[in-house]
This record gives C-alpha cells, sequence and structure tokens, in this order.
C-alpha cells in the first residue's frame, strides 16, 4: 500500500527539523511573481529553494523537462539532500509546484518525500514559523538515484495507451484548454486534445484554499482509474503530477506523467488532435 503523500499543517509545525522543507512553488501561465525574492522574504525555517526550472534538463527544448539522474542527484546532494533525509515539498500557492517536486524526487528514487498540504498558505493559517532571508549554504551530500522510469510516459507510450481499453490518458489542464474553446497560452502549440483522452481538470482535486480533497471524494471524481493503467499529462508537465497525487491519495496507487505533454504533443504535427468534449 502507497502511503499518502501528504502532511498537513498542524502536524509539519509539531515535528519541525524533521523534515528539510522544499520551495517549489511555480507560475503558471498568466501569474507573474519573482519567486526567489517571495523565498526571501519569507519560508518554512530551513528551507531550501526547489527551482523546477533548475531541476530540469537545461537543453530541451521545452519547458522544465526531466533532468538526467546525474544532474538531479547533483542538484539535491547540493542542498543538502540524500536519497534517505526526509523532505517537504511546498508552494507558494496551493502545492502545484509541491507535487511536481514530489513526483521528482519519486522518480529518482527518493524514499521519503511528501507535499505540505495547502502549502505556504496553509502554513501560515496553521500559525507555523517563518524565516526570512537567503537559504543558508550546505554541506554538499551524496545523492544516489535510483530511477523509476516506469513513473515517466513519453508520447510513444501515449499514443499506445490511447488505444488500449486498459488504460486511460487524463489531461489537468481546463475543460476549456481540453475542448480548444480557449486558446492554448504557449505560442505554436495547437487547441484541442488527444484522441480518447479524459479531461481532468486539477481544480477538480483540489478546494478553495489549494488542500486536496478529502480522499472518499477524490476516489470518486477519480473513478474511472479503477483498474487502469493511467497516464497523466497537462500544459507542460506540472499539474499533470497533481492527478498523480491525487491519485495515490485516493487509493489507485501510482500512474505515469507525460513529460512533454501538450507542451510537445500540440507542437507535433504528427500528433492527432481533435477538438471539443471528450466522448463518453
Amino acid at each position: 500500500m502507497t502511503i499518502s503523500p501528504l502532511v498537513d499543517a498542524a502536524t509539519l509545525i509539531s515535528e519541525v527539523g524533521r523534515f528539510i522543507p522544499l520551495d517549489a512553488s511555480v507560475l503558471l501561465p498568466g501569474q507573474k511573481g519573482d519567486l526567489d525574492a517571495a523565498f526571501a522574504q519569507r519560508h518554512l525555517p530551513g528551507a531550501q529553494r526547489f527551482d523546477i526550472d533548475v531541476f530540469a534538463d537545461p537543453d530541451s527544448p521545452l519547458p522544465h523537462t526531466v533532468p538526467g539522474a546525474a544532474r538531479f542527484a547533483r542538484l539535491m546532494g547540493a542542498l543538502g539532500v540524500s536519497e534517505d533525509v526526509p523532505v517537504v515539498f511546498y508552494d507558494g500557492r496551493g502545492s502545484v509546484g509541491a507535487c511536481r517536486g514530489w513526483w521528482l524526487a519519486r522518480l529518482f528514487g527518493h524514499r521519503n518525500a511528501r507535499i505540505l498540504d495547502g502549502g505556504l498558505q496553509a502554513w501560515l493559517k496553521a500559525g507555523g514559523p517563518m524565516e526570512e532571508g537567503a537559504a543558508p549554504a550546505k554541506e554538499p551530500v551524496l545523492f544516489r538515484p535510483c530511477p523509476r522510469y516506469g513513473l515517466l510516459a513519453g508520447s510513444g507510450d501515449v499514443r499506445l495507451a490511447l488505444e488500449r481499453k486498459d488504460s486511460l490518458v487524463l489531461d489537468a489542464r481546463s475543460a476549456g484548454r481540453f475542448a480548444a474553446t480557449v486558446p492554448e497560452p504557449r505560442p505554436g502549440v495547437r487547441s484541442g486534445h488527444m484522441p480518447g483522452a479524459r479531461s481532468m481538470d486539477w481544480t477538480r482535486l483540489v478546494d478553495e484554499s489549494g488542500c486536496f480533497l478529502p480522499a472518499p471524494e477524490l476516489k470518486q471524481i477519480l473513478a474511472a482509474a479503477q483498474g487502469q493503467s493511467v497516464i497523466a499529462t497537462c500544459g507542460s508537465g506540472l499539474t499533470a503530477a497533481t492527478i498523480v497525487a491525487a491519485l495515490v491519495i485516493a487509493g489507485y496507487g501510482d500512474a505515469t506523467l507525460y513529460d512533454g505533454s501538450w507542451a510537445e504533443w500540440g507542437s507535433d504535427p504528427d500528433a492527432p488532435v481533435v477538438t471539443g468534449e471528450a466522448e463518453a
């Protein structure tokens, strides 16, 4: 049985010092801000900045692509994190970046990664202490990666899954982007969705404060995943990780994540694209 990835703010406050907090805050299309400045202004005690765009392949033309194992290991080691040091990922707004960080850590074999449910706002609401300033330099440690590439899907895996009755592709983008009633935010990327994919807007999985819905509700929303091999996709591999986390919370087990997501699929002229709502 897979342990829930979540830790609530009250529990984390009572266990300050047990986990190394990693600020994985991200900006989604249309959002603006300086995440490094926000970290310096306030962060969880002992936190380090886990920049999603740094923990990525610098040579990929796609946004925040999964890095190689050696790069990930070096960057984690520089934060003072080995593969078995308990870490908790959090985000300044909900948990989108935290879910991506959690998924990346598990992809490369980290054995004790969690997500702060509701992120920084939940921490503040619970009265958690804060620090300011730059993160202190850490003594580098050795992170021994043990990649679990079964958690990672490529476009070929998605094409096969779309043809199989025992597979399900869930798209975390908004219903409007899925149906192509609103344009894609990235230039040169077609609107629509993969034929056979199902819309699962990631915002359906969280409440207004950014906390995940209770497991029974998630289980109902994600009922189509029962007994299926699931691939989660989105715009660029970020919010798809929210689906992956929600499936684990609901008790449906691990899904794979299509890292290239719509940024890759929608810009590939050979990849099939349809518009309108998905078929039943």
